[in-house]
């Protein structure tokens, strides 16, 4: 399976969630990360994305074939992350069928009622627990 990351700016938020995955989803699954810039690719390539890829063209494309989404929540929204995500980046994402587990970071002038101010470390480790729970449930489904 494909689990794409997309973060922008540093790539820090997206990056520090890849440290954290378990060994045995990062050795099973195919983790990528696509950044809106390339410093963010690196980051998250640096903390174990196995393939990486940049920019608003690379994302669009990339976002076609994936199993699964984990970004903040402002990759929905166009002009968010100081601009770096294009109508394109949040067109492709949001039109894309696969799962998404998107973190709500405050930053992008988005208020999501219901949802708790919470710590990134906290965020980062409801995330991860996220991601297990979906690989583990399509698992499932594969071995029956």
């Amino acid at each position: 399976m494909i689990i794409a990351f997309i973060d922008g700016l540093g790539g820090g938020l997206m990056g520090q969630l890849i440290e954290r995955l378990p060994a045995n989803i990062k050795e099973r699954n195919e983790i990528m990360a696509l950044g809106t810039n390339a410093l963010a690719t690196v980051a998250m390539v640096k903390a174990g994305a196995k393939t990486g890829a940049s920019g608003e063209g690379a994302i669009a494309y990339s976002v076609k074939n994936v199993d699964l989404i984990v970004a903040p929540l402002g990759v929905l929204i166009p002009n968010a992350m100081f601009g770096e995500i294009t109508p394109k980046i949040a067109k492709h994402v949001a039109r894309c069928s696969a799962p998404k587990i998107l973190l709500p970071v405050s930053n992008i002038n988005v208020n999501v009622v219901g949802c708790k101010t919470k710590s990134m470390n906290l965020l980062i480790k409801e995330a991860v627990k996220e991601i297990e729970q979906w690989v583990q449930g399509k698992e499932e489904c594969v071995n029956g």
